[in-house]
Formats: C-alpha cells, sequence, structure tokens
C-alpha cells in the first residue's frame, strides 16, 4: 500500500528550523522527523512512498540521494576504514517516488498533482509529516476496510496546554477548563482513502474543506479515534519535548523497536 507524505510546508511556526529547512526535515536525534514517521510505516509492511514535495524539496532528494545507514545501523569498519559491512539497513527495501507538487500549493492540489502515482492503488495512505504516534495501523487499516467507507483519519486528543473558556452573552465567565479535560477531538493527519477520493476533488481545493465537507455530505468520511500516543511537530518547543523523549528513550512512536523501545533510537 503506497504512502504520499505531504512535505511541502513552510513550517512558519518553527522559524529557528524552517528558514533553511523544509519542516518534514527537521531533526528528531540523527534523523529528520519524516524519517521517524516513514519507519512506522514501515514497520507495517507499507514501503512504496510518494513525496509531495514544495519548499526545499531539493534538501528532501539530497537527504536520500546521499542517505548515510550507517548513521542509524550498526557496521563493522575494517581495512583502516575502507571497507564498511552494514550489520542491518533502513531503506533498501523503500520505493521512493519524488514530485515537485509545487512551493504554495495546499493539500488538495499536492493530492492531486500525485495522482498519477497511486492510481493503481484501491486503498492508499496519506499523511501530514508533522506528527509521530503508536497508533496500531493495521487495526486502523481493518477497521477502514470493514467501513466500505472512501476516506479516514485518525482523531487524536489535542496536546497544546490550552484553556477552554465558557462565556455568557454579556462577558461573564461560566467555566474555565484544560483542554485535556474536554471531549475535543482533532485530526491527526493519518489518512486512509480510497481511489474514489479524487471524484470529490476540484482544482485549488484544500483537502480537509470542500472534498471532505462532500464526503460527509454522503456519509463517506469516518474517523478513528485514538487514545494512544500522538504529539504533532507544530512549534519549536513541541520540538523540543520530542527530542527530549528521544534522548531519554522515551519514545512511543519507535514501534519497530518492538521490546527495544526504551533505547534510543538512532
Amino acid at each position: 500500500m503506497k504512502v504520499v507524505l505531504f512535505c511541502g510546508g513552510l513550517g512558519m511556526r518553527m522559524r529557528e528550523f524552517s528558514e533553511h529547512l523544509p519542516k518534514a526535515m527537521v531533526p528528531i536525534g540523527y534523523r529528520p522527523i519524516i524519517w521517524h514517521l516513514m519507519k512506522y510505516y514501515d514497520h507495517y509492511g507499507h514501503k512504496d512512498f510518494v513525496f509531495c514535495l514544495g519548499y526545499r524539496g531539493d534538501l528532501i532528494k539530497q537527504y536520500f540521494r546521499s542517505y548515510d545507514e550507517t548513521l542509524s545501523n550498526d557496521f563493522v569498519l575494517s581495512e583502516g576504514g575502507q571497507v564498511v559491512e552494514l550489520l542491518n539497513q533502513d531503506i533498501a527495501t523503500w520505493r521512493l517516488t519524488f514530485v515537485d507538487t509545487g512551493a504554495h500549493a495546499n493539500l488538495g492540489q499536492r493530492l492531486r498533482a500525485v495522482q498519477p502515482f497511486v492510481k493503481d492503488e484501491e486503498i492508499f495512505l496519506a499523511n501530514y509529516t508533522d506528527g509521530l504516534t503508536d497508533c496500531d495501523l493495521d487495526e486502523y487499516v481493518d477497521a477502514f476496510k470493514r467501513s466500505g467507507k472512501i476516506a479516514s483519519f485518525l482523531s487524536v486528543r489535542p496536546g497544546a496546554t490550552f484553556h477552554v473558556v465558557k462565556a455568557r452573552q454579556d462577558g461573564s465567565v461560566e467555566g474555565v477548563r484544560g483542554i485535556e479535560e474536554t471531549d475535543l477531538w482533532i485530526n491527526g493527519g493519518f489518512f486512509i482513502f480510497r481511489q474514489e477520493i479524487f471524484d470529490y476533488m476540484q482544482p485549488g481545493e484544500e483537502l480537509v474543506m470542500q472534498p471532505f465537507q462532500r464526503l460527509i455530505d454522503e456519509g463517506q468520511l469516518i474517523t478513528q479515534q485514538h487514545r494512544g500516543f500522538f504529539m504533532a511537530m507544530d512549534t519549536f518547543k513541541e520540538r523540543q519535548t520530542l527530542e527530549e523523549r528521544y534522548e531519554s528513550g522515551n519514545m512511543p512512536w519507535a514501534v519497530w523497536r518492538g521490546p527495544r523501545n526504551h533505547a534510543a533510537v538512532r
């Protein structure tokens, strides 16, 4: 099953990095966040990736063209450093398609631009590439298949420390609650689509606006709520939190490590 990766964003709320890096290339440990996400999909057997490139897409191309397996794998060095014997590999089984979908395109335009590259897929996956989760992808996909619907997204609890305010018309406050105490759910950016999604899209439209509303009107859009780990990397502070988790070994998203998940991801 192919995975479409929306990786053309500017990341305006992460200016510390995004002035010279596309958001998907902001690092967590040795590797960019997009790598952690691809390892997640790889763990569930999905190894065919379609990159929707935009802002500084050249850096994403260069990264994978010059990928250094020794940074994240054990290896044996011999003959004075002339021979490298990798003991395991990350991307040897991955197939990567790089498509320039425009520097200022929205998600709907990016998805339409890569339609030719997923046309043979009855069902395909897509992702914002700015969040990580420990959701069981097999269960998520199986539930979608059983539904018979056209599109699905993962709903997650908001992680920000905002307070929800309820006020009367005159401005007097009825109550203030932490956002985690509400029943609010947000789109986590982990999508599953059938080919029919393209029948609901028109040129220039944003994916989760008009096309999703058409799906809603016909009862063809569902969501799965995930109460486990999810964290988006929308701000520099959230990036710091993910980096701290990485350094401490507390990385629920690293499902590919199994029982070794307590050890640092390389």
